[in-house]
């Protein structure tokens, strides 16, 4: 889920962006402090959007930078526990698909994918269930449910989002267009 949060924090202005227009000098440190950094309780900084306050500068001894205490609006994504979200397939491996949700990936298991039995083709790099010949392959659109989510500050590209497709209204968005088809198919007179 996307937010947009007003947040606090110090930004440090080196001596060499001081001639510069305060604004912008603290906006650009703030989007290199702050950009894609991955934050437990907000999640991850997508993007820094607005300056809200500027206070007074402080100085510290044997430090020719100026810190500034900054209130600013940004951006953020953050997954929720059960959210049912669409994404993109962007790698199908041996034991799952990876599927972008947003700012993370997350890993779709094998065994989240259908109750069907599901077998890798390495050949064309997609995932084939077995009685139904159903697919999924890079470049899939899917709806898919957060299962379980594991965010890591320290490095970002160990975060870890657990995703399923085994409930009804989720799955590969082609087998939902189909279904929905099928159903007005029996319904209609």
């Amino acid at each position: 889920m996307y937010k947009k949060c007003t947040l606090f924090d110090t930004v440090r202005i080196p001596p060499s962006e001081l001639g510069d227009v305060l604004e912008d000098a603290v906006f650009r440190a703030l989007r290199l402090k702050l950009e894609g950094r991955v934050d437990k309780s907000l999640g991850v900084i997508v993007a820094i959007t607005d300056i809200k306050d500027i206070g007074e500068g402080h100085i510290l001894v044997g430090d020719g930078a100026v810190y500034y205490d900054t209130t600013f609006e940004a951006i953020v994504f953050q997954p929720v526990l059960q959210e049912v979200v669409e994404g993109l397939v962007v790698e199908v491996v041996e034991f799952g698909a990876f599927v972008s949700i947003g700012a993370l990936d997350g890993l779709l298991h094998i065994s989240q994918i259908t109750n069907e039995f599901i077998s890798y083709d390495s050949k064309n790099a997609r995932l084939v269930s077995k009685e139904s010949s159903e697919a999924i392959g890079e470049g899939d659109r899917v709806r898919v449910r957060v299962v379980a989510i594991s965010l890591n500050e320290r490095d970002p590209r160990e975060s870890k989002i657990g995703l399923t497709m085994r409930q009804v209204g989720l799955g590969k968005l082609e087998w939902l267009e189909e279904e929905r088809k099928r159903q007005e198919k029996e319904v209609a007179p």
